[in-house]
């Protein structure tokens, strides 16, 4: 079984986010990177796949310096190598081009399995893990919450709006991972200093052979600007009696808010 696990270096979720002067990128002085934390449910669940059927797993990750520690990371985490797609041209890329990238990566190696999280905490597009599928012409189950393999046909099961929703098929595949899905390990002092040992292989555009075509896709979205969210306005409070309190929200939500 060889297994690929598509990871995002993404800023740390405590880290207050200030925009840069540019006004379309955020400030990535003093930010630390860590695994987005749906990946974290994808490359659990490929260790789980290879205990249970051994093979092989390998991770992908595309951007810059700040991927390195996140593949180290990864990998102390049971992968065992890495791919780094960097390039100056994978700089602001779209869902789309990102993509791309992802499936040279992935086509012509035999894998058998692709596992992503659901969405790459950041940008939220929750679009790659489909648009991967749909470029390597695959069946594909996105925000899973229980995947079964058996050789070479899987059953996965799915959240959808009010009920769980059961998909069976066959490999290969790709596979999105929801929250539910398992409960990640971290790794030992022991299994981070063999990580260190571990290769991670650089691939720039021209070695993966999409450098034409990402130069057509990568301007297919343009981002204008970024701004900060507007600030919350101040709550209020109704005080006197219980009575009182129904009386005056009643009041509020009609004449103020509008809804009833």
């Amino acid at each position: 079984m060889k297994i690929a696990v598509c990871i995002k270096a993404v800023p740390d979720t405590e880290t207050k986010i200030a925009i840069a002067s540019d006004k379309i990128h955020i400030e990535t002085a003093g930010v630390k990177y860590i695994t987005s934390p749906y990946d974290e449910f994808a490359i659990e669940e490929a260790v789980k796949i290879k205990e249970k059927h051994g093979g092989e797993i390998v991770g992908i990750s595309l951007g810059g310096a700040e991927v390195t520690e996140v593949l180290k990371n990864s990998l102390a985490r049971g992968l065992d190598t890495a791919l780094h797609l960097k390039d100056d041209l994978f700089a602001d890329l779209n869902p789309l081009s990102t993509a791309g990238c992802l499936a040279a990566a992935i086509r012509n190696e035999n894998f058998d399995i692709v596992l992503c999280g659901q969405q790459g905490v950041g940008g939220d597009n929750n679009q790659v893990p489909t648009i991967i599928a749909e470029l390597l012409n695959w069946s594909q189950v996105n925000q899973i919450v229980k995947l079964d393999i058996e050789g070479k046909e899987f059953k996965a099961e799915r959240e959808i709006e009010g009920a769980h929703e059961i998909v069976a098929g066959v490999l290969p595949a790709v596979f999105s991972a929801q929250k539910d899905l398992n409960t990640p390990r971290y790794p030992s002092i022991k299994e981070i200093m063999a990580a260190k040992r571990k290769e991670i292989t650089i691939k720039d555009a021209e070695s993966l052979g999409v450098k034409d075509a990402i130069t057509k896709t990568k301007d297919l979205v343009v981002l204008k600007e970024l701004s900060m969210p507007p600030a919350r306005t101040q709550g209020r409070k109704i005080e006197g009696s219980a009575d009182e309190q129904v009386k005056q929200l009643v009041q509020l939500l009609r004449m103020e808010a509008k809804v009833i």
